[in-house]
């Protein structure tokens, strides 16, 4: 069996540096951001939104930035996740903690900035809301294009391509309209324009500033550099652009369409479904959302009620892998989720998943045989649900009785009440009955 954590990665491009260089290239971009993330969050209070004035008369003394550096170092700092906010208070991220020591985390900072480049690149004045948006619905074309070129491409190149993309987008919003010799009538009929109607024209002079906007925010960002009338990509916007498009490839390969279910929804779709595709499913429902929230997500399932989820969102973790590690971590003081946790951490860090339940106390132990013994009554048969005694720790089952009634788990009726109608052995489940009895009446 494989994991998503050991199975062989798509190669990047020939010629990209090493994870290692475009962390440094990343680091670099984010320098500010990441002073600026360690003194809010020393000092607690910068504001909620924009830099609060006295927080930014505060930032720029000790910093010693410009006001307008210190307000773009703390937009930074947000978007890539170096900060955040618990109700107006500013905590560090937990990227922030990874920041020397994870270049993966590095990087996925700095891909979080790229994908909000136009969020702190304010667009020009006086141009339609909707043309900036279609301009930023077409700037992967744009970009596509400079990967595909792998080297500079002009900026009248590039405005064509823009023109044509928006021109595009005008077609397909406006694609159908109605019979204009009826109007009023609801018998009229929809029909579309011939083939040989032309595009929506668009001058491409009116595009030209947001086309150098565009390039402008995304160098500011370090994903290109700009010549005279001229882009490239660099190494970091290179990478990016190629991650992008792999993460497009694996969500089109999602076999069972759960891409736009929610997590609870996408795993009790993948419950029908053996480990391999099941795998695949995770893979594609990631892919197409950021890390921070799809980890959120998956957590969220877990700490509900439904034991089965709560296993298979933690089988969705392993695909995530080291971004997950911190937030996993931390559900280590969650009781519920404690016996996954320290599963998934111990196979984390190289343990063989046979193994790997041996990190659990007796108690911890017990406590999952119980959580797993509840999915099975949930979602499985008695018969299952029998076979399930043989994986207890415990060596019988009055000993397993004794201290499954100790560990208080909420599910405990249940299970046993559950074990007690699917056992064959009459005095077995008469035993267990009148377990499932006293720890329902708090009898010893």
């Amino acid at each position: 069996m494989t994991t998503g954590r050991n199975r062989q990665a798509p190669r990047p491009p020939e010629g990209t540096p090493p994870q290692a260089e475009l962390a440094r290239q990343a680091r670099a971009v984010l320098a500010e951001a990441v002073r600026m993330a360690r003194w809010a969050a020393a000092d607690g209070d910068p504001g909620a939104g924009p830099l609060g004035p006295r927080a930014l008369e505060r930032a720029v003394a000790v910093l010693e930035l410009t006001p307008t550096q210190a307000s773009t170092a703390w937009d930074r700092a947000k978007l890539s996740g170096l900060v955040e906010l618990h109700d107006g208070v500013v905590r560090p991220g937990w990227r922030l903690h990874a920041w020397d020591s994870d270049d993966s985390a590095v990087l996925r900072g700095w891909v979080a900035l790229f994908d909000a480049w136009s969020l702190i690149h304010p667009a020009p004045r006086g141009v339609a809301t909707g043309t900036v948006s279609e301009v930023i619905e077409s700037v992967p074309q744009v970009l596509s294009l400079l990967q595909l070129s792998a080297g500079p491409v002009t900026e009248p190149a590039l405005l064509d391509l823009l023109r044509q993309r928006v021109a595009e987008l005008h077609e397909e919003r406006c694609e159908v309209t109605y019979d204009p010799a009826a109007p009023g009538d609801p018998d009229a009929v929809a029909v579309t324009p011939p083939a040989d109607t032309p595009r929506t024209a668009v001058p491409a002079a009116s595009l030209a500033p947001l086309l150098r906007w565009a390039l402008e925010g995304l160098a500011a960002v370090g994903a290109l550099t700009l010549g005279r009338e001229q882009a490239t990509l660099t190494p970091l916007g290179n990478w990016a652009v190629w991650v992008k498009l792999e993460q497009i490839c694996v969500a089109a390969q999602s076999p069972a369409g759960n891409i736009e279910q929610s997590a609870q929804d996408m795993l009790h779709g993948c419950a029908r479904l053996t480990p391999g595709p099941a795998r695949a499913e995770y893979r594609a429902w990631l892919a197409a959302r950021t890390v921070s929230s799809a980890v959120a997500e998956l957590l969220a399932v877990a700490r509900g009620e439904d034991a089965l989820l709560r296993g298979l969102a933690f089988e969705a973790l392993r695909v995530v892998g080291a971004p997950a590690e911190p937030v996993v971590r931390s559900a280590v003081d969650h009781p519920q989720l404690r016996p996954y946790a320290l599963i998934w951490l111990a196979e984390y860090e190289g343990a063989d998943p046979e193994d790997a339940h041996d990190v659990l106390t007796r108690e911890e132990s017990t406590w999952l045989w119980i959580d797993t013994a509840a999915a099975v009554a949930d979602h499985g048969d008695g018969e299952l649900l029998v076979r399930h005694l043989d994986s207890a720790v415990q060596g019988n089952v009055p000993a397993l009785i004794e201290e499954v009634r100790a560990v208080g788990h909420p599910r405990t009726v249940q299970v046993l009440v559950a074990l007690a109608a699917a056992h064959p052995d009459p005095a077995l489940a008469k035993a267990v009955r009148r377990a499932a009895f006293q720890v329902h009446t708090g009898g010893a």
